[in-house]
């Protein structure tokens, strides 16, 4: 396919010149996949095809150009941007989009009567699918554009499409796919995610200029502790002015509205600045969005859900507050500053704390060598395959060998087992052996070699169900009276602390609650008090194994500490005086007093879950070791443990297969697992949060999971539900492969008695996010507590 003469004159009277990779895309005869940088004009790139097909606006009856992107907001924007060539062009073509916010009216006539292009996401292609009508709707099929593919495929989201996918190819056998991604490290791993059985060709763009990209100087030092990043807001409001617009990435929701209002309480010039992160409503969204659009607004603190897509041209500054956690997602945030192609992106980054400032150099220091971080996909997740079994039945009945052989087309399913294929197929069917008595799991049955609905009327209630995000439960915050705005969301676990009268910060402002119905908080504006902060589901991002291996290698080698500011280096020196400094290949530990405690460090570089899940495990073994352990706190870096006797030698401690062992133990019957298996259940349809005229809270949900969780591990230990949860927990939470991979990375321990605190542990006790530990070093405590108290009494205890 060549660019016809129409659209190069289309091209000019824009003034552009069509990039060689939008050319390349068309000359292509197959899959392919594109790399871009962002301004580079992927999705148009990705559309080219399709508008050139469509020229002579011949109707087949189906859809002709499928889009699949990871939001909403991103398929509404990629609409307006499309109309306008097609418009241009005198091109006769229907463009919808098929999301959750698409109204029924519409959905219903889609069904009958498709357009041309339809824009959607994963959950809804996968509700398309699971109607009797898709192969009328997709039989025609000849285009598949998926954008922002690297971030899809990072989650299950990914793999629910890719399953989405396979289908679409059986259903229109010799349809294209073209796969739209921003920078990523391994190109050709992604293009093998997206593969059907023929393989992908890769396009790389010419990445444009490099970054102008710097720490942002500030005249307070980082402090020690802490993740605000509050000490550099006069800079970054300096910064705000001098730009035009300006996105303000912030890693939490909870730290984002922190950031926000401190950053407004600074605005002396009321300049227009706006704040956007997942837990606001849609339409506080929606109004910074569109005013982002409008040039209206010089700034907008944001979280990871301005991450992608939507192409904002004023931006010319993006400023990254606390250390970005991954070379990866750090190069696709400064992506958002200027979307002129030939023009370098602007940023700066603010340190929280000490410790971050190294990470954050670390991080450039990557950024301009180009090498990304990233983590090989794990095979595709088996509950996904549970939910994608129990709808492609209600589309018709299947056979199961035509499906196992569809669904091993799927890139993550490629090397899926038969076996593991039994396993799901009969879960769907009968929920497995220990829950196949009870009619609620009876789902499926064989009939005539084909697998079906036991009933029909359980297709309403399966895709009521679609999806695989499951968050906390959230509860709703609006203003109150008749028709209160609404404000976003909280979780349900903070909204239930709530009483008549507190206070918390909710898009940027506080608010008192007045009252609490049917899972909606009633709120007033009560600015002159000081808030509880809500609990918001985002988490804490933890540091990516590559760029954790580069902080290392940059606190053990003093000839590259010239890159750190002044006071940095000085703490290090301090470091390698009083003790020595971590590096490549040896795990550094330290046991020292302090405050009438003994400590434990390790700095183990294994990111926020791992070191969690090691201080759990060896504050457990230091129990059975009679220490007496009394807390612990874990950071990227460190892990920190109290106790009442010192560790001298944390060898036996740190024995790969106790540790091992002492995890299956701490697993069995632990909250981590619990909610793991909450969550494995949703996704493959053991539990339904979602019913006819009914949502379950997520208290009932928890409890009816606990249940289950519980009796499946009694009487059916090899459930398949159970061997997700197992696999699941060991990646996420838990991540007890970084602590493995921590251990093989360095061979070489060195442990140091020490007589006070060291400079490198000294941040470690100014952090929050303390567990204590309940055991018998706390009762030894209250003990030794009681003793010194009646001594001070004038009271002795007898022996």
């Amino acid at each position: 396919m060549i660019l016809p003469p129409e659209f190069q004159d289309w091209f000019a009277r824009q003034g552009w010149q069509p990039h060689p990779h939008q050319l390349a895309l068309l000359e292509a005869s197959g899959d392919s996949l594109l790399i871009a940088p962002t301004g580079g004009g992927k999705t148009l790139a990705g559309f080219l095809p399709s508008l050139i097909e469509l020229r002579d606006g011949v109707r087949k009856g189906s859809v002709h150009t499928l889009y699949v992107s990871p939001l909403k907001a991103l398929t509404a924007d990629i609409g307006r941007n499309l109309a306008r060539p097609v418009a241009d062009l005198g091109l006769s073509i229907r463009i919808e989009d098929r999301t959750g916010d698409t109204g029924q009216t519409q959905r219903r006539r889609q069904r009958v009567d498709p357009p041309e292009v339809l824009l959607t996401t994963p959950e809804s292609l996968a509700l398309m699918l699971s109607y009797p009508e898709a192969p009328a709707i997709f039989g025609g099929l000849r285009r598949v554009v998926l954008d922002e593919l690297h971030a899809l495929a990072e989650s299950k989201r990914g793999d629910q499409l890719m399953l989405g996918l396979a289908r679409l190819r059986a259903l229109a056998p010799g349809l294209r796919v073209t796969g739209l991604s921003a920078t990523v490290e391994d190109p050709h791993a992604l293009a093998d995610f997206m593969a059907g059985r023929a393989p992908v060709a890769v396009i790389q763009a010419d990445p444009g200029p490099d970054p102008d990209i710097a720490m942002l100087p500030t005249a307070r030092p980082a402090p020690w502790a802490g993740g605000g990043g509050h000490y550099a807001i006069p800079e970054v409001l300096d910064a705000v002015r001098q730009a035009r617009t300006t996105i303000i990435f912030i890693n939490t929701r909870a730290q984002a509205e922190l950031f926000f209002q401190a950053l407004w309480a600074a605005n002396d010039e009321n300049l227009p600045i706006g704040l956007h992160h997942g837990s606001l409503s849609r339409e506080s969204r929606a109004r910074v969005e569109a005013a982002m659009a409008a040039g209206e607004l010089r700034a907008v603190v944001a979280t990871g859900s301005l991450d992608l897509g939507i192409d904002w041209g004023a931006v010319d500054l993006v400023i990254q507050i606390g250390a970005p956690k991954n070379v990866k997602r750090l190069v696709q945030r400064i992506g958002r500053a200027n979307h002129r192609y030939n023009a370098p992106s602007k940023a700066r980054i603010v340190p929280a704390n000490r410790f971050e400032q190294i990470e954050c150099v670390a991080a450039l220091q990557a950024v301009r060598e180009g090498d990304l971080d990233g983590d090989p996909r794990e095979p595709g997740p088996l509950d996904v395959l549970c939910q994608h079994i129990l709808l492609t039945a209600c589309a018709a009945p299947f056979a199961a060998d035509a499906l196992f052989a569809e669904i091993t087309t799927a890139g993550p399913y490629r090397r899926l087992t038969r076996a593991d294929f039994v396993a799901c197929l009969d879960f769907a069917a009968t929920g497995g052996y220990a829950l196949r008595a009870y009619d609620r799991w009876q789902r499926l049955m064989l009939r005539d070699g084909l697998w079906r609905l036991r009933d029909p009327r359980s297709t309403q209630l399966l895709r009521m169900n679609i999806g695989t995000i499951v968050e906390a439960e959230m509860v709703r915050v609006r203003m109150r009276g008749r028709g209160g705005a609404p404000l976003g969301e909280v979780e349900e676990a903070f909204a239930a602390s709530l009483s008549p009268g507190d206070t918390f910060l909710i898009g940027g402002r506080v608010v008192r609650m007045d009252a609490m119905r049917e899972m909606v908080i009633e709120v007033s504006p009560d600015p002159g008090r000081q808030p509880k902060i809500a609990v918001f589901s985002g988490v804490k991002l933890a540091m990516s194994t590559q760029l954790a291996h580069r902080v290392q290698a940059l606190i053990g080698d003093p000839s590259h500490h010239t890159s750190l500011p002044p006071d940095t280096r000085d703490w290090l020196a301090l470091q390698a005086q009083v003790s020595r400094l971590p590096e490549p290949g040896l795990l550094l530990s330290e046991t020292f007093p302090h405050a009438g405690l003994w400590h434990f460090a390790l700095y183990g570089f294994a990111g926020r879950n791992a070191l969690q899940t090691l201080g759990l495990l060896l504050t457990r073994e230091m129990e059975e070791e009679g220490l007496g352990p009394l807390g612990f706190l874990s950071t990227d870096y460190a892990l920190l443990i109290w106790s009442l006797d010192p560790v001298r030698n944390p060898a036996p401690l740190l024995d790969p297969a106790r540790l091992r062992a002492g995890l299956g133990d701490w697993l069995g019957g632990n909250a981590v697992m619990k909610r793991t298996f909450r969550n494995v259940a949703t996704v493959a349809g053991l539990i339904q949060r979602n019913m006819p005229g009914l949502r379950k809270t997520g208290r009932q949900a928890t409890f009816s999971s606990d249940i289950l969780y519980d009796t499946l591990r009694k009487y059916d230990p090899d459930h398949l539900m159970l061997r997700v949860t197992a696999d699941e927990a060991g990646r996420g939470l838990v991540d007890f492969g970084r602590i493995e991979e921590m251990l093989s990375h360095s061979p070489r321990c060195e442990h140091r008695m020490l007589e006070r605190v060291s400079p490198l542990a000294a941040p470690l006790l100014l952090e929050v996010g303390k567990v204590p530990i309940r055991g018998e070093g706390r009762e030894r405590l209250a003990g030794i507590e009681a003793e010194a108290l009646m001594r001070e009494a004038g009271l002795e205890f007898s022996a």
